[in-house]
């Protein structure tokens, strides 16, 4: 079975799904291919027993309304969709070694004041480095967000924009650590920071790009931290509903086993079935080892790739606790999201940091009356967790939700008395489910890079074969992928001549 398109993108995350809607709203014909019933990869849900979860977090920024860093508004826009959102007055609530107890809130003068509070010596270096953060976020919004590979967006954007541009420079090559020591002489200040960075990006401040900081660091203040009615999920569904009332097409259950490649150019898929679908272009959703490691012949990768997994390596995935549990048990903890460490050298360490998202404390409908949703999950490594019999991953996983359970009481007193229902995903549930390569996060660097520099963009060596997500500038989360999209679709349109 044989079918042309002009574009065809492989997975429907949220990088995937805004490159598609992005060019369907130019009137390129799009055809989505999702291995699983539903959209949004690591932003999608799953339903229990009257329990609507969130699959990843559920911290999203790019719901703001103004700037052009609001990018999850603006792709829905795009495909003349909204969605209802409800504010996050704190964005995390730490836990940390040594009482270390702070909230991050969306008012950024209260936010500071808790940091003063703490470390009063500091107070000059904190407001610098944060404000620093802030110069390079003004930079980002004054400008609209595209392809950095596209000359006539560069030229545009330059003389329309300079003093940005140039701030923009000099921020690319540096990381937070770089910036942060500048100002900051405290040692647990300092390590508070590589929290800050190791919350979203899953590496401390040595090797978090400074231009990624500066966004995520002021946009929780700016546009600030906005759930979606009805879940994560929403934003995944809401685009795919767009992309199809203005005639681009997704098919579900739909896994591509192979990208067709002949004479080093992309030219189109062929499914597990044994479907075959053309595009002049092909966009690759998934990470760019399971890109270029299993959807390509090996002899066909290219040098370049070679090179970029010498420089990154697969972040861990994520032990994560999906609970249903009795109102009363969070009675005392209105924040949605906390992070947990009893000890600052287990920051990067297996099932170290604990994440907790409660998103029925912003919208109550996800859960049953009279109950909440706690999702918990903790960085942990697919080594961890290979070679086990099926009684051995069963217990091993009883064991390791019963000890992040007993961290959680301490924080939430009677949450194991109070369980009403618990679900236990790791690294092999999320490489079953997302189809990541050992439920990888995404790309983390290898060595300390410059900043952003050694990210790429979406163009690969291969001739019309894109990639786009967080394996693309500029990396993890859901507003950065989101970029990526705005920025693939952007570069393949002028490709197309659209």
């Amino acid at each position: 079975m044989m079918s042309q398109y002009d574009v065809i993108v492989i997975g429907s995350g949220i990088g995937g799904l805004v490159t598609a809607t992005q060019l369907a709203a130019k009137g390129i014909k799009v055809l989505v291919l999702e291995s699983y019933l539903i959209p949004g990869g690591s932003a999608g849900y799953f339903e229990r027993e009257g329990y609507r979860f969130d699959v990843g977090a559920s911290m999203i920024f790019g719901f703001g309304e103004k700037g052009t860093t609001n990018l999850l508004t603006r792709a829905l826009s795009a495909v003349n969709m909204t969605m209802e959102t409800i504010p996050d007055p704190v964005q995390i609530h730490y836990h940390l070694p040594n009482k270390l107890d702070l909230k991050v809130h969306r008012d950024y003068n209260k936010f500071l004041q808790e940091l003063y509070n703490r470390f009063p010596e500091e107070k000059k270096g904190i407001k610098s480095f944060y404000d620093e953060c802030w110069q390079v976020f003004n930079c980002l919004n004054s400008m609209e967000l595209l392809s950095l590979e596209e000359i006539g967006y560069l030229t545009r954007v330059f003389f329309q924009h300079p003093l940005s541009c140039l701030g923009l420079l000099k921020y690319l090559p540096l990381n937070v650590g770089d910036v942060a020591r500048k100002y900051i002489k405290n040692p647990e200040l300092l390590k508070f920071i590589d929290m800050e960075c190791y919350c979203w990006s899953v590496v401390p401040a040595d090797f978090t790009p400074m231009i990624n900081a500066g966004m995520v660091f002021s946009d929780r203040h700016y546009g600030g931290i906005n759930y979606p009615k009805g879940g994560v999920g929403k934003i995944a569904e809401k685009l795919a509903e767009g992309l199809e009332k203005i005639g681009g097409e997704i098919h579900y259950q739909a896994r591509v086993k192979e990208i067709i490649i002949k004479n080093n150019q992309a030219i189109g898929v062929k499914l597990a079935d044994g479907n075959e679908y053309f595009a002049q272009k092909i966009v690759s959703n998934a990470t760019r080892w399971d890109t270029f490691d299993k959807l390509i012949e090996k002899n066909k990768k290219p040098k370049a790739e070679i090179k970029w997994q010498k420089n990154y390596r697969q972040s861990p995935s994520f032990l994560s606790l999906h609970l249903g549990v009795e109102a009363q048990v969070l009675a005392n903890n209105p924040e949605c999201h906390h992070i947990i460490l009893e000890k600052w050298n287990n920051l990067e360490a297996e099932q170290g940091t604990i994440f907790v998202s409660i998103p029925t404390l912003l919208d109550p409908s996800l859960a049953p009356n009279g109950y909440h949703i706690i999702h918990a999950f903790s960085p942990s490594s697919m080594e961890y967790w290979e070679n086990l019999s099926t009684q051995q991953y069963e217990y091993k996983k009883e064991e390791a939700a019963g000890y992040l359970i007993q961290r959680l009481e301490k924080i939430f007193p009677g949450l194991d008395t109070g369980l009403d229902y618990m679900e236990i995903g790791t690294p092999r549930t999320h490489r079953r489910f997302l189809g990541r390569i050992n439920g990888t996060y995404g790309p983390i660097p290898a060595k300390r890079l410059k900043g952003l520099l050694s990210m790429p963009f979406n163009r690969t060596a291969i001739k019309n074969l894109y990639c786009v997500g967080d394996s693309t500038f500029p990396g993890q989360g859901l507003n950065a992928v989101a970029f990526s999209g705005f920025s693939c679709a952007h570069r393949i349109a002028v490709d197309l001549g659209c």
